[in-house]
């Protein structure tokens, strides 16, 4: 009989846990997933755009797997050395192994000057105020905006690009936080620049995503040809992979379209690069170089600059993994080294620690990719069986009254299901649907309020 804990409940911490009591080759297995956050699902909940709501309904089987009898849940428990969190070792006194799925919390940094003006800021906490994540910033991120930049052509970039495109009335029926609604209501955003530093055949975004760009009631979507025409595929994609080939032609045929005096126009751009953001006090525009392809599949800068109006910037260049104090990262990579699965302290498999999820692989891959991934290192735990089994950890009582006395008071599935019912009420009371609540304070109290 083995206890395991899995930190981090998103895809891939459902995923491992899932796949742990699923398994048929070692008798007994109980997990607890542990999350920082009162809420589960990770990304799916925090990340998915408000208006996909095929996707969030993934929930449903996560929630399925979450509720099954030898799985349980323990939200508001941070993971760390440091006066709040548990630290590593002292988990690892609790049970006879831990799977850290912690995700990649941050963004990639441009390094330009200029970055940190006012007005300029990750995707990652853009998608947050939208999500309603309860560490986002409260302030309205598109009042006053006429122009937007966002850096990058990857799926997020296209989801908050489409989001600043929405009328607040296309997100009425979907949780979007009313805050965060009102803001968007009141937004006088007329431009998007979606801006990659290469060709319309090496962007990130999937064919399906690029879509709904142009299928907007309110915005059109521009594409210039010149500009697009650098790229050697554009004028014949047939070579490309399949999704570069769809994507290339769908932008020609944008970039032969009539405009049709739309409040809102998407520019979706290619060969520019950042170099600066400038302004001052707060940010007014960016400042790209033109590049061209270098004939070796990356570019090249001309040394021609172009200045594009902005007083809002998002930059959408990939995320990153943050270190978990007390367990070993790499720096480089952004991930938890390890060796199939199996933390690696100084090369050596660290007995009992194991990874899954981005904080292992790095930010690839979609939703589905992390249930392969935790598959791996589940296998990799089940071999090691014998050896966890050895140890004498806490029992399970035991470890969840440390849990409950870890800093914070944990919320257990219960209290989940109350947030979810007290959104339901909120949305009922503004006449929508369910609507996210989204603040510390607000998902604490619906969480205990049966308790």
């Amino acid at each position: 009989m083995l206890r395991i804990a899995v930190v981090g409940s998103g895809p891939s911490g459902v995923y491992t846990a899932q796949a742990l009591v699923q398994q048929q080759d070692v008798p007994g297995v109980t997990v607890d997933v542990l999350d920082r956050l009162p809420c589960p699902y990770g990304l799916v909940r925090y990340g998915v755009a408000p208006d996909h709501e095929k996707i969030k309904s993934l929930q449903n089987n996560l929630r399925a797997a979450m509720e099954h009898p030898d799985i349980r849940f323990f939200g508001n428990v941070p993971v760390g050395d440091g006066p709040r969190g548990i630290a590593p070792r002292r988990l690892l006194d609790l049970y006879h192994a831990v799977v850290y799925c912690v995700g990649a919390a941050t963004d990639r940094r441009l390094g330009i000057p200029g970055e940190d003006l006012p007005g300029s800021f990750s995707a990652t906490e853009f998608v947050s105020w939208y999500s309603a994540h309860p560490d986002a910033a409260p302030g309205g991120f598109v009042l006053g905006a006429r122009s937007a930049v966002v850096i990058g052509v990857g799926n997020v970039a296209v989801d908050v690009a489409r989001v600043l495109a929405r009328g607040a009335g296309e997100l009425h029926h979907t949780d979007v936080p009313d805050a965060a609604l009102g803001a968007l209501a009141e937004s006088r955003v007329t431009d998007i620049h979606m801006v990659g530093r290469r060709g319309p055949s090496q962007a990130k975004f999937t064919t399906k995503e690029l879509r709904e760009l142009g299928a907007l009631p309110g915005a059109e979507t521009l594409v210039r040809a010149g500009e697009a025409a650098l790229d050697p595929a554009w004028a014949d994609p047939g070579a490309l992979p399949a999704v570069g080939r769809r994507n290339v032609e769908v932008l020609r045929e944008w970039s032969g379209r009539p405009t049709a005096g739309r409040p809102r126009r998407i520019h979706v751009r290619f060969f520019l690069r950042p170099v600066a953001l400038l302004g001052d006090g707060a940010v007014r525009a960016v400042r790209f170089e033109r590049t061209v392809p270098d004939g070796r599949g990356g570019i090249a800068g001309t040394g021609e600059f172009e200045d594009v109006e902005a007083q809002l910037v998002l930059r959408s260049v990939g995320y990153r993994g943050v270190p978990i104090a007390g367990l070993p990262f790499d720096g480089g990579l952004g991930t938890v080294p390890h060796a199939e699965g199996r933390v690696l302290r100084d090369g050596t498999p660290s007995p009992g620690e194991y990874v899954a999820g981005w904080i292992k692989r790095g930010p690839t891959g979609v939703i589905g990719t992390n249930r392969s991934c935790a598959k791996e290192t589940v296998a990799s735990l089940l071999a090691d069986a014998g050896a966890l089994s050895a140890r004498t950890p806490v029992t399970a009582e035991e470890a969840r009254a440390v849990l409950r006395a870890a800093g914070r008071r944990p919320v257990e599935w219960p209290g989940w299901l109350g947030i979810e019912a007290a959104e339901a009420a909120l949305g009922r009371k503004l006449g929508r649907g369910p609507v996210k609540i989204p603040d510390w304070a607000g998902l604490l109290s619906a969480a205990r309020a049966d308790g």
